[in-house]
């Protein structure tokens, strides 16, 4: 798919596509649905969507098959494999599937005699599906397979019944040996639930041992016989519902044709119907197409818009028109415009129906070219007017005469003056070309080119001056106001930044008596940074408990920070000064002492305690109380 196919949101409409139809074959065939460049291929398409909506309409929905792994089932049917009945049934439904779709298509004979025709290709295969249900369902083979298997499992049943009814009895006699009283089946044996510790005396064989160990499951001696006549017939009937697979599997394989056939025929019918459905979802109309140069457009709708809030467009082009200049307000519908035309006429060509009224003609185009939306590219390194360039540049290398191109915003991004003139000698180079354009445009001078150039139409969106609301309807003729100030008015703009406007672009007073919009205050919060003149004076508090970085020792403060933050600390029973910014508070000292704590216990030595406790009572010239590096 082309990126102008992209920018006209055409995946979204292949996507609606593939959710009408019932196979994911279908949904493959769909996903690479592309536009036809054949007139007659184009006409033929759109009459088979337009005859299967008509089998539709009348007949309701069809019974399409979903072909779920058909295909694998007969590739392994031509290799000679068994196919299981699963598979078996899957191939069933499919033949009952086409029957019931030839019975649809004969009743609507009568509506669309071409999509009728589909129903003589199906080849009947009520046959194989008569004796595949007969002999299997999805998971098992019926009795009736063959008189073989049904007499096979009657003696199975016979002894299953003689086995239990043995073991019954032995329940009843051996109970006190049992572990429990059922019969049980291990191995596809029956067994009893003997108590390990009577296993010796029981007699028979151990089959399986529970999970405890406690118990072993044991088939008695009596009934050995009668279990080794039941293996051999488990073992006849597994050989006979084998022959029953192969030889269901060798009929399967003798109609390969006739289901591949059908298969291709159902996939033709479910991609067909699929466009039916997405028709009537759309309640769109066939589209005539032509390979005149003329374009008609009836109330057509975007197909991905809300029906009933959108408006229809109106556009007729004859042969002398070549290119289209829409002007009008920013939201008015411009884009919307040029995404209809180019996506209807895109939908057309690949044999869809468009939302429209009945009389739309489009012209057949060979291709279709875009530059629609922001073209900015951060990975290409491209601002959104070079992405804009880049993308015109690459329509100008490839459009032909029978080409669509849709630019919208031309020239934007850029000088107003240089964006004008690469505007209108874009426009010159694609009517050189004679090619059929549409362009949206906000340039006075591109208007001005628009109304003095042979084979170029004006366009507006209409506008209410009133009310100041877009009326999103294309008005051919005329030339349109893009209405920024009216636009900026009925959003909100300021009154005095809309004067101020005024005054920019038409000249006169600057009176701007309106009140300015209102500043809010910032809800950034920044880190103050520290100053010089910060009083670190009283930082930390005496008895403190501090962490000494880098390291992570533990201190406690004996001097708080001084006016340049120098801490004395005691580490060790040594006293240190620290800067401040190299400590961490621990636990503050009203956590780890009392108000009135003396702290002279936890810093001072014994020997000055003693001194400081007798100079508090008497002078004594022989006492000294002694203070080391830092404590003073």
């Amino acid at each position: 798919m082309t990126t102008d196919a992209q920018r006209l949101e055409f995946p979204a409409i292949l996507q609606q596509l593939k959710d009408c139809a019932v196979s994911d074959a279908a949904r493959q065939v769909l996903d690479t649905l592309e536009p036809s460049t054949g007139e007659a291929i184009c006409r033929q398409r759109i009459a088979e969507t337009t005859a299967a909506r008509a089998v539709l309409d009348a007949c309701g929905s069809p019974p399409l098959a979903m072909m779920k792994d058909l295909d694998e089932t007969l590739s392994l049917s031509r290799i000679g494999a068994m196919l299981t009945p699963a598979q078996l049934t899957g191939v069933a439904l499919f033949a009952t599937a086409c029957r019931r779709m030839t019975a649809y298509l004969l009743r609507g004979e009568t509506q669309a005699a071409a999509v009728a025709a589909y129903g003589r290709e199906l080849i009947p295969l009520d046959s194989l599906s008569s004796e595949i249900e007969r002999c299997v369902d999805e998971t098992t083979v019926h009795d009736e397979a063959s008189s073989q298997l049904r007499n096979l499992r009657r003696k199975r049943e016979v002894a299953e019944t003689r086995i239990r009814e043995k073991l019954t009895q032995l329940l009843h006699s051996r109970k006190a040996l049992l572990a429990d009283g059922f019969v049980a089946t291990r191995n596809g044996r029956f067994v009893l639930p003997v108590q390990r510790r009577y296993q010796s005396q029981f007699g028979g064989t151990v089959v399986d041992v529970s999970a405890s160990g406690n118990t072993v499951f044991m088939e008695p001696d009596a009934v050995a016989g009668l279990q080794g006549e039941l293996a051999a017939l488990v073992v006849e009937e597994d050989a006979e519902v084998r022959r029953v697979l192969y030889t269901l599997t060798a009929l399967v394989h003798t109609q390969e044709e006739p289901l591949r056939r059908n298969r291709d025929t159902m996939l033709a019918l479910d991609v067909l119907f699929a466009k039916a459905k997405l028709s009537a979802a759309m309640r769109a109309v066939p589209a005539e197409i032509t390979g005149e140069r003329t374009l008609c457009l009836r109330g057509a709708r975007h197909p991905l818009l809300d029906p009933a809030a959108c408006v229809p467009l109106d556009l007729e082009l004859d042969v002398q028109t070549q290119g289209v200049i829409i002007t009008g307000p920013n939201t008015g519908g411009k884009t919307v415009s040029l995404k209809t035309v180019g996506l209807l006429c895109l939908m057309a060509q690949c044999g869809l129906h468009i939302p429209c009224e009945p009389g739309t003609r489009l012209p057949l185009r060979d291709a279709f070219w875009c530059d629609i939306g922001d073209a900015q590219s951060m990975a290409q390194n491209l601002s959104t007017f070079s992405g804009h360039l880049t993308n015109i540049i690459r329509i100008l290398q490839g459009v032909s005469r029978d080409g669509l191109v849709l630019l919208d915003e031309l020239g934007s991004g850029t000088d107003p003056a240089e964006g004008m003139g690469i505007a209108i000698a874009v426009l010159e180079e694609l009517r050189r070309r004679g090619c059929l354009y549409l362009v949206t445009t906000h340039y006075p001078q591109v208007k001005a080119y628009a109304a003095d150039t042979e084979g170029v139409q004006t366009a507006r969106m209409a506008f209410d001056p009133e009310t100041l609301a877009p009326l999103y309807r294309l008005e051919q003729g005329k030339a349109g106001e893009s209405c920024a100030l009216q636009i900026a008015k009925r959003l909100g703009l300021a009154p005095a930044l809309l004067q101020r406007a005024r005054h920019e672009v038409y000249g006169g007073p600057d009176t701007a008596e309106a009140p300015f919009m209102s500043i809010p205050p910032s809800r950034a919060e920044r880190i103050r940074p520290a100053t010089v003149q910060q009083n670190l004076a009283g930082k930390f508090s005496l008895g403190d408990s501090v962490i000494l970085l880098p390291g992570g020792e533990t201190a406690l403060v004996y001097r708080p920070a001084d006016e340049q933050g120098n801490v004395v600390i005691q580490i060790k029973g040594e006293k240190r000064t620290i800067n401040h910014t190299r400590l961490r508070l621990r636990i503050p000292a009203s956590e780890l002492y009392p108000p009135d704590y003396d702290f002279s216990i936890v810093f001072d030595s014994v020997s000055n305690r003693k001194a400081s406790h007798i100079l508090g009572k008497r002078h004594d010239p022989g006492i000294a109380v002694v203070h080391g590096p830092g404590e003073l």
